[in-house]
C-alpha cells in the first residue's frame, strides 16, 4: 500500500441529518484538508468543545462531515514545511482543529505548519494531552494573573468549576507555585481529590454563585472562573482591592449580569483568556513553561481515565451532562 493510499480509523460526525451521526470509519490521505504537515496521532483528550462539536446543537461545527477533537499530539510522518521534519514529535490545538479543520480523534491528521508546537523537553505525548488545551488555558490563565500582579502569600485564590479540565489543573499549577487555592464545585464527592491536587479548602457551587450585592466583602485575591453565568459577578463583587479573574468558561451561562462598581471602586480587572486564536510564538512559550515552572505536579491523578474512538461518543455525552471528572484522554492506537 502507497502511502498516498494508506487508510486509518476516524470518527467522522454528519450533521446533514434530523440528528448527528457519529461513527468510527476507515478514511484515507485523500480525505484530510490541505496543510504541510502530517501527524500520526498518538492521544488527543476530551473537551467540552468537542462535545458541542459533536451535538447538533452546540452550534460549534463548521463544517460537516468533521473530525473533531480541538487537541492532539503524535509524531509527523511527513511535511513540506521547513520548520516541522518528519519524525518530529509535536502537539496541536486551537485554531479551527476539530471544529472547521479536521481535528484529533482520527489516527492521522494534517494541519498547517503555523499551528505546529514542538513537545517541549520533559513532557511525553501522553503528558501533553493529560495537560491538552484545558491545561494550557489553564496555564494563561495563571499567567496572565502574575502578570497582573498576583503572587504566592497574598491570599486565597478562588478557582470555580474546579473538576472540570481547566479547573482541576489551574488547583494544581497553582498550588504547585505556593499559592493558597480555594476549590469551587457542584460535585461535593469530589472534593477529596481536589484537596489531593493541592486545594486547600473547598466550597459549593451555590457560595460561588451569590451574587446579591453589587460589592461584597473582600475575600479572593484573585479568580480564576471556568464557569461563567451568575458565578463570574459573584467573583467580582467579592475580589480584594486590586485583584483580578481570569475567566475563560460559559458552563454556568454566556450572560452577565453585573455593575460598574467593582471596577471603580476597587480597581478590580475581568482578564478574558482564549486559547483558540493565541499567537503561535506565544504558545510555544506558555507550553516551554509549562514543561517546566508551570508543569502540573498531579498528572496521574488529571488524566482519570482513557477511551478508544469507539468509546469518545459516550464519554462526550458525559461531558455534556456534567458527569466527567478531569481529563478524559483518546488513545488512538487502540
Amino acid at each position: 500500500m502507497t502511502s498516498s493510499s494508506r487508510t486509518f480509523p476516524a470518527l467522522l460526525v454528519d450533521h446533514s441529518g434530523e440528528s448527528s451521526r457519529r461513527e468510527v470509519v476507515e478514511l484515507s490521505l485523500e480525505d484530510l484538508e490541505a496543510g504541510e504537515v502530517t501527524i500520526e496521532v498518538e492521544w488527543s483528550g476530551l473537551n467540552y468543545k468537542d462535545a458541542l462539536a459533536a451535538s447538533k446543537d452546540g452550534k460549534v461545527a463548521r463544517i460537516s462531515p468533521l473530525i473533531p477533537g480541538i487537541d492532539l499530539a503524535g509524531t509527523v510522518i511527513a511535511s513540506t514545511s521547513p520548520e516541522v521534519r518528519a519524525g518530529d514529535v509535536v502537539l496541536v490545538h486551537g485554531y479551527d482543529l476539530g471544529v472547521a479543520h479536521h481535528g484529533g480523534f482520527a489516527r492521522i491528521a494534517r494541519v498547517p505548519a503555523a499551528w505546529v508546537v514542538p513537545l517541549p523537553a520533559g513532557l511525553s505525548a501522553h503528558d501533553a494531552m493529560t495537560i491538552g488545551t484545558a491545561g494550557f488555558t489553564a496555564a494563561l490563565s495563571v499567567d496572565a494573573l502574575e502578570v497582573r500582579g498576583l503572587r504566592p502569600g497574598g491570599g486565597p485564590i478562588l478557582v470555580t468549576g474546579a473538576t472540570g479540565g481547566v479547573g482541576s489543573i489551574a488547583v494544581d499549577i497553582l498550588a504547585t507555585r505556593g499559592y493558597e487555592v480555594v476549590a469551587s464545585t457542584g460535585k461535593p464527592d469530589a472534593a477529596q481529590w481536589l484537596r489531593d491536587l493541592g486545594a486547600v479548602d473547598v466550597i459549593g457551587r451555590e457560595e460561588a454563585a451569590d451574587a446579591s450585592r453589587p460589592l461584597q466583602r473582600e475575600r479572593w485575591a484573585g479568580a480564576v472562573d471556568c464557569v461563567g453565568g451568575s458565578t463570574l459577578p459573584y467573583i467580582l463583587s467579592s475580589l480584594r482591592y486590586g485583584a483580578a479573574v481570569a475567566a475563560s468558561g460559559n458552563t454556568g451561562g454566556m450572560g452577565v449580569q453585573t455593575t460598574v462598581l467593582p471596577f471603580i471602586l476597587r480597581g478590580v480587572a475581568l482578564l478574558g483568556i482564549d486559547s483558540v486564536q493565541c499567537a503561535i510564538d506565544r504558545r510555544r512559550e506558555v507550553w516551554a513553561r509549562i514543561a517546566t515552572d508551570l508543569r502540573p505536579r498531579g498528572l496521574e491523578a488529571l488524566g482519570s481515565a482513557t477511551v478508544s474512538l469507539a468509546e469518545i461518543p459516550q464519554a462526550l455525552d458525559a461531558l455534556l451532562q456534567g458527569a466527567a471528572q478531569g481529563r478524559t484522554l483518546v488513545e488512538l492506537s487502540r
